[in-house]
């Protein structure tokens, strides 16, 4: 084929256009790779965001920054933005090297493989002249023939004989970055969270060859003490803040994915989670976790399925201490103006607090059991912390027939205990909790229930702890009610097809008849 001089000089402004802009970069590669538009966002009365993050990676480019840390909320396409940068710097610099790394292996995997694919299309060896090396192309860690680098790695991770940039040049050569390092359970975990931090400045910190070392770091907040956060106090970074909601204009950063309504209604229901992963400001709020009027107060029991108890129970009986409280909950179908509907509710039958020495747990718990088995739905599961004092109550209780018992194990899988009540939010906030209006316990459980912060302030939480396992149990993990979804799942299973038989049957008797 002979190229003409006209489709030589056309080719080679296609080129400098590519990359010369992020903007034209990534949406000529994204539609060769997807075969769909790339979405530039249009936010009211606001900047895009993809914007502010190209510019600010440009700078990384021209080495007018070295550290950049970008807070941007979930839903944002940065990982897309990222990745095409990557390819559109090796398009440029074909000897540059990068270190990809994000909270899990496989995630910055996801991440490398879309930098290959990019680097893949017939196109951009055509228009670039840069091709992936022969001997490696893994998804994982592949080099150009010019001897660049792409490098996945999961946090925690080998880091041994890796690095990012290039030794003896003053150009651009590379970056380290890192792309959401932590998952939201583990940014609240007081043992995983401090040990990625650790992990990153023992490990990471000083991982790259250049004199100008580049080191990026792109996700939303988590926690006040997460790794981006322990970037910004060391003063030397560039921080690029991008809420999901202007506080001013009340607008949506990304109007064509999420909208301000839905955001407004996060922000109603969880606005612990709001404020960090959309809002980029994990600060622990002085107020609790639950609001007084999330706790739905019934005047008329609503009709019970199951019923069951969680038990916390203390180590001394110090007034000082947490109490041992006992809870008994019945799970119910939710009704919306007498109509049933598929949600499950708990509701807060009984809750006692004792402080009593732990040899008088049992006594306690046998008479608390004994009040509950004169309910009209009997309980047939009682669940208790694994510890101490619980060990030796559930020992006893194993020996009840007709009951069953529940270890509860708490772990470092199970997150902080900040966490857990954190977790809480949206199941409280979408008034899944009720109590009886008028009787004791009601008051002093919904007063417990909403002193409890995000940050641990509160003196107490045993009330707390037996809500938690309540909802993990029933709501969560639906161990309560298993058995009654799938007997329900089989029984529609059934009828449809018995349903369908009848039809076919119905058919058959009606073509008889017309023959």
């Amino acid at each position: 084929m002979i190229l003409t001089d006209e489709f030589k000089q056309e080719t080679n402004t296609t080129k400098e256009r590519l990359l010369s802009s992020n903007i034209l970069f990534t949406k000529f590669f994204y539609k060769k790779r997807t075969g769909r538009e790339f979405v530039i966002a249009q936010p009211i009365s606001r900047i895009s965001h993809q914007l502010i993050i190209w510019n600010a990676l440009d700078e990384i480019e021209n080495q007018v920054t070295s550290n950049l840390n970008v807070n941007t909320p979930g839903r944002s396409g940065k990982t897309e933005i990222v990745c095409n940068w990557i390819a559109r710097m090796l398009a440029k610099y074909p000897d540059a090297n990068f270190l990809y790394i994000s909270a899990t292996f496989n995630l910055a995997t996801d991440a490398t493989t879309i930098i290959r694919d990019i680097m893949r299309v017939p196109m951009y060896k055509y228009l670039f002249g840069v091709e992936l090396s022969e001997d490696s192309q893994a998804k994982n860690k592949f080099r150009t023939s010019r001897g660049g680098s792409v490098e996945a790695i999961g946090a925690g991770g080998t880091i041994t004989g890796k690095g990012s940039g290039i030794m003896g040049v003053d150009r651009y050569g590379g970056s380290i970055i890192i792309d959401d390092i932590l998952e939201p359970d583990d940014a609240l975990s007081d043992v995983i969270r401090p040990r990625i931090n650790n992990w990153y400045f023992s490990s990471i910190y000083d991982r790259y060859n250049s004199s100008k070392p580049s080191r990026i770091y792109i996700g939303h907040r988590l926690h006040e003490d997460d790794l981006s956060g322990n970037l910004i106090k060391g003063g030397d970074w560039k921080s690029v803040v991008i809420p999901s909601l202007d506080d001013v204009t009340h607008t949506t950063f990304f109007p064509e994915k999420i909208t301000t309504e839905e955001l407004l209604k996060i922000k109603e229901m969880s606005p612990y989670t709001f404020a960090a992963k959309y809002q980029q400001d994990p600060v622990p709020p002085g107020s609790g976790l639950f609001r007084k009027q999330d706790f739905v107060l019934m005047d008329q029991e609503p009709e019970i399925i199951k019923t069951f108890i969680t038990a916390d129970t203390a180590e001394t009986d110090k007034s000082i201490n947490d109490a041992t409280v006992f809870s008994f909950w019945g799970i119910y179908k939710i009704k919306n103006n007498y109509i049933e509907t598929d949600l499950y509710g708990l509701h807060w039958i009984d809750c006692v607090e004792l402080r009593v020495e732990p040899r008088m747990l049992i006594d306690e718990f046998m008479n608390f059991y004994a009040s509950c088995m004169r309910y009209k739905t009997k309980p047939s599961v009682v669940a208790i912390e694994k510890k101490s004092t619980g060990v030796t109550l559930l020992s006893t209780l194993k020996e009840i027939q007709g009951l069953a018992v529940m270890d509860i194990d708490r772990n470092i899988a199970s997150g902080s205990k900040n966490a857990r009540f954190i977790r809480l939010q949206d199941f409280i906030a979408k008034r899944l909790v009720s109590l009886p209006s008028r009787s004791a316990h009601t008051q002093m459980c919904v007063e417990h229930m909403i002193k409890i912060t995000a940050n641990g302030a509160q003196a107490h939480d045993d009330i707390g702890d037996t809500c938690y396992d309540a909802i993990k149990i029933a709501l969560i993990d639906e161990l309560i009610i298993r058995k009654e979804l799938r007997d329900n799942k089989t029984k529609d299973i059934v009828n449809k097809i018995v349903s369908t038989q009848l039809k076919q049957f119905d058919m058959r008797r009606k073509h008889l008849w017309s023959s």
